[in-house]
């Protein structure tokens, strides 16, 4: 019962990751608190499906067609669909109409869909077209930027772009960074000062709401199949 994933990073800077991955004998996973919104495409039987994934806040558990090969985009925090306000997408997501074995439907326009290798190509013709925007603001404040703006108005801005809080991001991304690390064999007392949680039950807190796992079931590999490449492969 497996997720087996395939993770590469991006030279585009308005994509996060590219990811592939077949589902063999799996009926459901547990899905992963995540802050970037997405684009899957996946085939089985014969079929081709497309969709849009939001952004997560907390873990939970979510079918999986069994058999099926995926590929999807990860957008950089920031971006957006034009169409779609990132708050409708939050905890959700939508599948998109008449998807065939190679295109799918977006923005009222047709779209080839991609392989993992030209994931990249997609996304440029979507931000020429203007169907993917960013806020440049959220950019700079993820690089550590302070604008000449209050603080209130880079929240909201930074809310309206991700439909999440700048807490709730880091909240995410630092579980995430946990437990890649736990599955990696760092110990929880070590992962604790590297990351800055207060002490163990504040990570293992975290760890159940945004992964849907303990540090044990991290470092055994246990629980079943789960939305995460944890063994964080790259092949770029």
């Amino acid at each position: 019962m497996t997720l087996r994933f395939e993770t590469r990073a991006s030279d585009s800077p308005w994509v996060d990751t590219v990811w592939s991955c077949t589902s063999e004998h799996v009926a459901e996973m547990t899905s992963v608190a995540a802050v970037c919104w997405g684009l899957v495409f996946w085939k089985r039987d014969g079929r081709a499906y497309a969709g849009v994934t939001g952004p997560e806040t907390r873990a939970g558990t979510a079918p999986v067609p069994e058999g099926a090969a995926f590929v999807g985009i990860e957008f950089a925090v920031g971006t957006s669909l034009r169409a779609v306000p990132m708050h409708a997408l939050v905890d959700g997501g939508v599948e998109l109409p008449e998807a065939t074995r190679g295109t799918f439907l977006l923005d009222g326009v047709r779209w080839e869909s991609p392989g993992p290798d030209d994931a990249e190509a997609l996304v440029d013709r979507l931000v020429r077209s203007g169907a993917v925007v960013r806020d440049p603001l959220v950019t700079e404040v993820r690089r550590g930027h302070r604008p000449a703006i209050s603080g209130r108005t880079v929240e909201r801005r930074f809310r309206e772009a991700t439909g999440l809080t700048q807490g709730a991001v880091r909240q995410i991304e630092r579980a995430r960074r946990a437990s890649v690390l736990l599955a990696g064999g760092v110990p929880a007392a070590e992962v604790v000062p590297r990351l800055g949680y207060f002490d163990e039950p504040h990570l293992a807190r975290a760890l159940r709401r945004y992964v849907g796992r303990t540090a044990r079931q991290l470092r055994e590999g246990t629980g079943g199949a789960i939305a995460l490449d944890l063994d964080q492969r790259t092949t770029s």
